[in-house]
């Protein structure tokens, strides 16, 4: 199961309890930030936003495509190492707002993980180091070190074992 923080809400849906869980400006600077990291094709810009406003945590030489959508409530619960690849149209989520109640957890992204375009990251979870993520995929729970996962629910396709052995018998051929 993911690692969140769970808060019951008592009158309608969490949603609208929004800025009572986050303070408004909060979430106003942290649209117009990320909305600019977006679309700008600057590496060294993105991870300065992210790390000296947004107060990310981001690896050197980590890399976030076009389009990647951080946590707009919470991006100082992100953590991502060094080398990393964040495919384009990304959703890295930190937050979960549910009818009766809302969620909060961390995301640790390891060193040198690779993660296709357009998958969604949900709160709480732990990506190893060498990881890779396929296109596309809904990541619900932790990741392996060195593991090949994808799809929706997402599942392992290969072990780092396993990749391992592949990769042996290719480059023994």
């Amino acid at each position: 199961m993911r690692k969140t923080e769970r808060y019951t809400v008592k009158r309608a849906n969490s949603l609208w309890q929004i800025y009572d869980t986050v303070p408004f400006w909060k979430v106003i600077r942290n649209f117009i930030v990320i909305q600019i990291a977006r679309y700008t094709p600057f590496l060294e810009i993105k991870n300065w936003l992210y790390r000296n406003i947004l107060d990310m945590k981001i690896g050197e030489t980590t890399s976030f495509a076009l389009m990647v959508m951080p946590d707009i409530m919470f991006p100082e619960k992100i953590k991502v190492g060094n080398n990393c690849v964040i495919g384009y149209n990304t959703t890295i989520l930190a937050h979960e707002y549910l009818i009766k109640e809302y969620r909060l957890g961390d995301v640790h992204i390891g060193d040198e993980v690779m993660i296709g375009a357009n998958s969604t990251i949900l709160p709480g979870v732990t990506i190893g180091d060498g990881a890779i993520i396929s296109a596309a995929t809904l990541v619900h729970k932790d990741v392996p070190a060195g593991a090949f996962v994808g799809g929706n629910p997402m599942k392992i396709i290969y072990t780092k074992d396993e990749m391992e052995r592949n990769n042996n018998m290719i480059n023994e051929e």
